[in-house]
């Protein structure tokens, strides 16, 4: 999507991608893999997670490919990387920033680090929906995942998501993952934006299957979307 979506917007394929908030740098190995000329930076605060991506992820990639991947032990806030094309903070991990201060101040940042024409992509999820606390199990062939939304406070917006492992054999893994976080809005992402001074926000909607009235995979811009309990979308903030 973000590929497509740069190539629309400014004409051109993008070259540099940097992964912020990266884990195990699963996206810059993909970046790498599709053109030959790409090039991927990956930023991580927790050093065990990027020597597991190493390990498992940047090793599978041809020798080529692999050279073109940068792990990147930093702060996202102050890491220094050549300008790029795109940044992309996925995972609702920009979320970690809980005043207006401190996400316009990383947003800042990004507009910096970008190029001229350069792009920042975030994902982001809402709908009514996302502000209860509530537990949705998804079966697999050999897992149940839960994803606990564990507690909401609605006068602050902080909110705790938990990641919980079932397995077949009855053994559990509870708190695999836990994120304290903020619930942001898009209103209020699109005027932080602004604020840091990217030329253009836009919100990238997901269209519906007739036939399945379920999301069809398709984002397009727009600003009108569906009062739905829960949906993910992706923004695009252009320098």
């Amino acid at each position: 999507m973000v590929d497509e979506t740069f190539h629309k917007l400014r004409g051109r394929k993008a070259d540099t991608l940097r992964e912020d908030f990266c884990g195990t740098a699963n996206t810059s190995c993909e970046w790498v893999r599709r053109r030959a000329n790409n090039r991927a930076w990956a930023v991580d605060l927790d050093e065990d997670v990027l020597a597991w991506g190493r390990k498992n992820n940047v090793a599978a990639l041809k020798e080529a490919a692999a050279q073109r991947v940068v792990l990147m032990h930093d702060d996202v806030l102050t890491v220094d990387t050549p300008p790029m094309d795109m940044v992309l903070a996925m995972n609702f991990s920009y979320w970690i920033f809980h005043s207006r201060e401190a996400l316009r101040g990383y947003f800042s940042r990004i507009r910096d680090c970008l190029a001229d024409d350069g792009i920042l992509f975030l994902d982001f999820y809402g709908g009514y929906e996302s502000m209860r606390e509530m537990k949705e199990e998804t079966d697999h062939d050999d897992f149940v995942y839960v994803w606990d939304q564990a507690r909401y406070n609605p006068i602050t917006g902080a909110i705790n998501c938990q990641i919980h492992f079932k397995f077949p054999d009855g053994s559990k893994i509870k708190r695999a993952f836990s994120y304290d976080w903020r619930l942001w809005t898009l209103p209020e992402l699109r005027e932080l934006l602004t604020e840091a001074g990217f030329a253009r926000v836009l919100v990238h909607w997901e269209g519906t299957d007739k036939k399945s009235g379920e999301g069809n995979g398709v984002f397009t811009s727009t600003e009108k979307g569906d009062a739905d309990a829960a949906f993910i979308c992706y923004v695009s903030a252009e320098k």
